[in-house]
């Protein structure tokens, strides 16, 4: 990979490109933006592989976090942060994956939105046109600076440099907000928590480990609910898989949020993802495990499986209620979905053992999270052999 040089440049209002000639063999592109008092001088590089970008959206505290850990597990290497750069950055890099955090792309800091009167989760708090620039540069294998919103100070701090993966991850409040950088997606992901599982996470979380009162939740909830239902909730319709996790059928009146039901929902038609499917493709089907294979407490498991519709498009849901007690059984379970696109017989739970005591490792949340992130290593493999397959097709043209 060749790397150019940085270049100091006065900031310009709009955005500028350089690059070299056509015979040139290597590129260099720069980004020159102006926005509140920052500048962003982005030097290149020219990688020979494209990177594929997975989107992930979701609502805060709703587990981006755990899922990213488990899709980075997947393809191998541990997630840290950039070495020797910000220790309150929020990207996390692998041996074949960069993580980047939207809340980098706001364009206001704390005090910013305070004043304003607007939340993070309002689009005028946040620079879709360098989102956009900058995941279609690393898209194209450019490296760009990318700005740093400091979640600890509430500031927007100096950028840092992240050079091309061979995955990008865009996880956040707006992955599918803006029509450009949707249309950039290879996959996308929405995690859908309902209300009453929300907030029965949000109580547990606030009130046991933060001290919060009931009252203080309450209203932080009902704060950002305007904003999260006309900004972000709509996101999900764009979505070619939807984790959704709802309050449990197996007890009645349940409003603890401990037992959870949560259905896989896998849109039909998406080049090089085949949704996965419970004993018979197509076919509507109710499984309760045998109890001598599947050891569960109360209040039990159960697994649906059907053809549906989500907002006009043609899906199948897989879903599963109720929580494991042993996750070396979980092979039973595994042995019975298909379409995995696992490399070994038990892949699945080798990969839930694997990381046993992350959240949601007992119950659907942690099961569908592995699945999904299976399907993408499936659909990145795929993609790279029909790029590298691409000249070879044309030369026989």
């Amino acid at each position: 990979m060749a790397v150019s040089t940085i270049y100091s440049t006065q900031a310009l209002n709009s955005t500028h490109f350089l690059t070299s000639s056509p015979s040139s063999s290597s590129k260099q592109v720069f980004f020159y933006r102006r926005q509140t008092n920052r500048r962003f001088n982005t030097i290149i590089t020219c990688a020979a592989q494209q990177t594929v970008v997975i989107g992930l959206a979701a609502d805060s505290g709703c587990g981006k976090s755990t899922f990213m850990r488990r899709l980075t597990s997947v393809f191998g290497g541990a997630a840290e942060p950039p070495k020797g750069g910000n220790p309150d950055s929020n990207t996390l890099i692998s041996d074949m994956t960069t993580v980047i955090c939207l809340d980098d792309y706001h364009s206001l800091d704390r005090t910013g939105r305070k004043e304003k009167g607007v939340t993070a989760l309002d689009p005028r708090a946040n620079d879709f046109d360098l989102m956009y620039e900058q995941v279609k540069a690393l898209k194209s294998g450019i490296a760009v600076e990318k700005p740093i919103y400091n979640h600890v100070t509430g500031l927007l701090d100096a950028p840092e440099l992240i050079q091309p993966p061979k995955i990008l991850v865009i996880e956040g409040l707006h992955p599918m907000f803006d029509e450009r950088v949707r249309e950039l997606l290879d996959f996308s992901i929405y995690l859908d928590i309902s209300n009453e599982v929300k907030f029965a996470w949000k109580i547990q979380r606030d009130m046991a480990e933060r001290g919060h009162s009931l009252e203080s939740i309450k209203a932080s909830i009902e704060a950002r609910k305007p904003d999260f239902d006309a900004f972000i909730d709509p996101q999900k319709q764009y979505a070619d898989a939807v984790i959704e996790v709802l309050p449990t059928q197996l007890i009645p009146d349940d409003n603890e949020g401990k037992v959870l039901r949560v259905r896989l929902i896998m849109k039909e038609g998406v080049k090089y993802f085949s949704p996965v499917y419970l004993f018979d493709e197509g076919s509507t089907i109710s499984w309760i495990p045998c109890g001598r294979k599947l050891t569960c407490s109360y209040p039990g498991i159960k697994f649906n499986y059907q053809p549906d519709s989500y907002f006009d498009n043609e899906v199948s849901v897989v879903e599963m209620d109720g929580q494991f007690d042993r996750l070396d059984e979980l092979i039973y379970v595994e042995s019975h979905l298909s379409n995995l696109s696992t490399k070994f017989y038990g892949e699945v739970t080798q990969q839930m053992l694997k990381h046993a005591d992350f959240p949601g490792s007992n119950n659907g949340t942690g099961l569908f999270q592995t699945i999904v992130g299976l399907k993408i290593r499936d659909l990145y493999e795929q993609l790279i052999a029909n790029k590298a397959n691409a000249p070879t097709e044309a030369a026989k043209a």
